[in-house]
């Protein structure tokens, strides 16, 4: 009995040690701690590769995630602009590596999928690409593919055998997830980018052009535009001449596209000049010899400091969203405009 009872005390003191020492150097177990490749992480920045072109912040759909800022300049060289991220309004959704130019990516947020041609017998202007932290894995684009083969899982992945498919886009109409399968165009890559610029720049001009009617809008009313499609169609068929191809372009630019615009209404400010040092590019500026103070629409990044700093509420900032939509035959793009709800005094 007496050795029965020393080895219960030895086994209750072996625990006792081992729960201790655990606690102590506690550690997580690696597949607790390390990121599987599909993670999106918050966008990591590069800013030595930036070229301040702000296609980040325009493709950013959750406000005041991302913003541009400058470095001061020196007796040397001048400031560098670059993007920051505010993790606390970040959704990790990727759209700010996706449409960055720059080659290296001055945005990275896990694993980049890399679009590249590879053989297949069937000539096609698509390539099929499944965006993995979007899947949900229900599997219906395998039941819907025709090919057998041409869609698989592997490694709790689902994947297009680019070698094998048809380009139905059958997969396409099967997915419940929007922007889950992707049916992306291969070729003409900076084409298709000079068409999402032409779209921007000259949706951007043309609201600014309504300034009047931006500067009398009522608190908390929309305003609402239409540009028809003809004001850019031919230009986007000089870059790029198949039909199919550019207005699927301008139709998911526009899906996705959010453009903030500044109204600047120079008869109503004060001269104080708060908004001068708080415009982190320099874009406004004050003459001393004229009393004016001018913000150049050319430089300035759209951040709203302007708007939060001034005391008299002069400036103005809005936010702009579209939708490529048909009317009697004719497609327009639908501008909606609504006056930020950011506070300012």
């Amino acid at each position: 009995m007496k050795n029965m009872s020393s080895v219960i005390w030895y086994l209750y003191e072996f625990a006792r040690k081992s729960f201790v020492e655990g606690f102590t150097d506690a550690k997580s177990k690696h597949d607790i701690v390390e990121k599987p490749d599909r993670f999106r992480d918050f966008p990591e920045v590069i800013k030595e590769y930036c070229i301040g072109c702000g296609a980040c912040t325009k493709s950013c759909p959750s406000p005041q995630a991302i913003k541009l800022v400058r470095d001061g300049d020196d007796s040397e060289e001048d400031g560098i602009t670059y993007p920051v991220v505010n993790e606390r309004s970040c959704i990790r959704c990727g759209f700010c590596a996706e449409v960055c130019p720059t080659d290296p990516k001055t945005l990275l947020c896990g694993e980049n999928h890399l679009i590249k041609e590879e053989f297949n017998i069937i000539p096609s202007k698509r390539q099929y690409l499944v965006d993995d932290f979007l899947c949900i894995k229900c599997k219906k684009c395998i039941k819907s593919c025709p090919v057998e083969g041409a869609i698989i899982e592997k490694d709790n992945k689902i994947m297009v055998d680019q070698v094998k498919c048809i380009s139905c886009g059958n997969c396409l109409d099967a997915c419940p997830v929007k922007g889950a399968m992707k049916g992306v165009f291969i070729d003409n890559l900076e084409d298709q980018k000079a068409v999402i610029h032409l779209v921007v720049n000259t949706l951007e001009e043309f609201i600014e052009s309504k300034e009047k009617e931006l500067q009398s809008l009522p608190d908390e009313k929309l305003l609402k535009l239409q540009l028809p499609l003809s004001e850019i169609w031919d230009k986007a068929l000089k870059i790029i001449p198949d039909e199919e191809v550019a207005l699927e372009i301008i139709e998911n630019a526009t899906d996705r596209l959010k453009i903030r615009i500044i109204a600047w209404d120079d008869s109503k400010c004060k001269k104080c000049r708060l908004c001068v040092d708080e415009c982190p590019t320099g874009a406004i500026t004050y003459n001393p010899d004229t009393n004016d103070v001018k913000r150049d629409s050319n430089k300035c990044l759209r951040c709203s400091n302007c708007y939060q700093t001034c005391p008299f509420c002069f400036v103005k900032y809005f936010i702009a969203k579209f939708l490529l939509d048909e009317f009697d035959g004719e497609k327009v793009i639908l501008i909606t405009l609504n006056e930020s709800q950011l506070a300012n005094n």
